[in-house]
């Protein structure tokens, strides 16, 4: 692996950079860029502690740092669970030549990446097609091994023979079978709760107008969507039910966009749970915050990580020391 990261010169020229990046934003971006932990591929494992004690920031700071590159400038995601970081334009910067080392150094690091959606993230950004078929086919193997295994794991538990590696044609088409059954179930569990959902919209008498309801249709297959593709739980129909009826119990403005980004950062926390989203939601509402833009300012100005360059004359050194208790309107209800 090479001992040095490439920063373009029209770095500093990008829009996003200079227009809509604070100086906390653009240092720690060269930071995601550059650290140790960066790999050839633009995805690589890093815990939260360790950006706060390279960068000289507390806990907090890095973590509203990693929420407002996920969700409002969207250069980035992160894992949770794998702690693994992946950069979006990692190959619009990288990947300028392409030989046998390189794709071999790539084909290494591609093999230990344990989300494969990031390997698609950062795929679709990648210009030269010799790279970018590389980085596809991980993750159509993945898409091929998570449809053989299928949720039967336990049954199989002590065959210790790697899927790939299996020469029993029978096995091999008989669990394929299952898996697919299991997609099917799956499919026809999510129709019939969208079903549920949709049908309770179309029947209530306070929705008079039509276009009123294809609207907040479309409203209740986004936020649902966003649910169930994020890790909220897929057959819980009683939480989605009390997180919709924030679409008309609500005084946003536009309940829809609040919601989502009150889920946003749930994830942002590994927090994917009813409550904490509620509790956000709460939190906004007794602050008479009802649009996204309020909400961003509100955080905005309220963010820790400004204590760090309050001061021109120095750089911050060490991590801040807490000095009392400091209300987080990001924060949901953790119970």
């Amino acid at each position: 692996m090479a001992k040095f990261r490439k920063v373009r010169i029209d770095f500093w020229m990008d829009p996003m950079v200079s227009e809509e990046m604070t100086p906390e934003d653009r240092y720690f971006y060269l930071y995601l860029l550059t650290n140790q932990r960066t790999t050839q591929i633009g995805i690589y494992q890093i815990t939260k502690k360790q950006m706060a004690f390279d960068m000289g920031y507390s806990i907090e700071s890095v973590h509203s740092l990693m929420e407002r590159f996920i969700t409002h400038h969207q250069l980035i995601r992160y894992n949770p669970e794998t702690r693994e970081l992946a950069i979006k334009n990692w190959g619009e910067n990288n990947f300028d030549k392409a030989g046998k080392p390189m794709m071999d150094c790539i084909s290494s690091e591609l093999k230990a990446v344990k989300d494969s959606s990031l390997i698609q993230y950062v795929s679709e950004w990648i210009k030269k097609q010799e790279i970018r078929s590389l980085y596809e086919s991980f993750c159509k193997k993945e898409k091929v091994s998570f449809s053989m295994k299928g949720n039967d794991q336990d049954e199989f538990a002590d065959d210790h023979t790697p899927v790939w590696e299996e020469k029993d044609d029978t096995w091999t088409k008989t669990h394929t079978i299952r898996g697919q059954e299991k997609d099917k179930e799956v499919d026809k569990e999510k129709d019939k709760q969208q079903e549920v959902l949709y049908s309770q919209i179309e029947s209530n008498p306070d929705s008079d107008h039509t276009i009123h309801n294809n609207q907040e249709l479309v409203d209740v297959k986004e936020i649902v969507e966003f649910w169930d593709n994020n890790g909220f739980g897929f057959s819980n129909l009683n939480g989605k039910q009390q997180l919709l009826a924030w679409l008309d119990d609500s005084k946003f403005l536009h309940p829809k966009a609040v919601i989502l980004k009150a889920m946003n950062i749930a994830c942002a926390n590994n927090k994917r749970r009813l409550t904490y989203v509620v509790g956000i939601l709460k939190n906004w509402e007794n602050e008479s915050l009802l649009s996204v833009e309020e909400i961003d300012s509100y955080i905005e100005s309220r963010n820790p990580v400004q204590k760090h360059w309050q001061s021109t004359d120095s750089f911050p050194r060490g991590r801040d020391i807490p000095s009392g208790f400091d209300f987080d309107i990001t924060a949901g209800e953790d119970w």
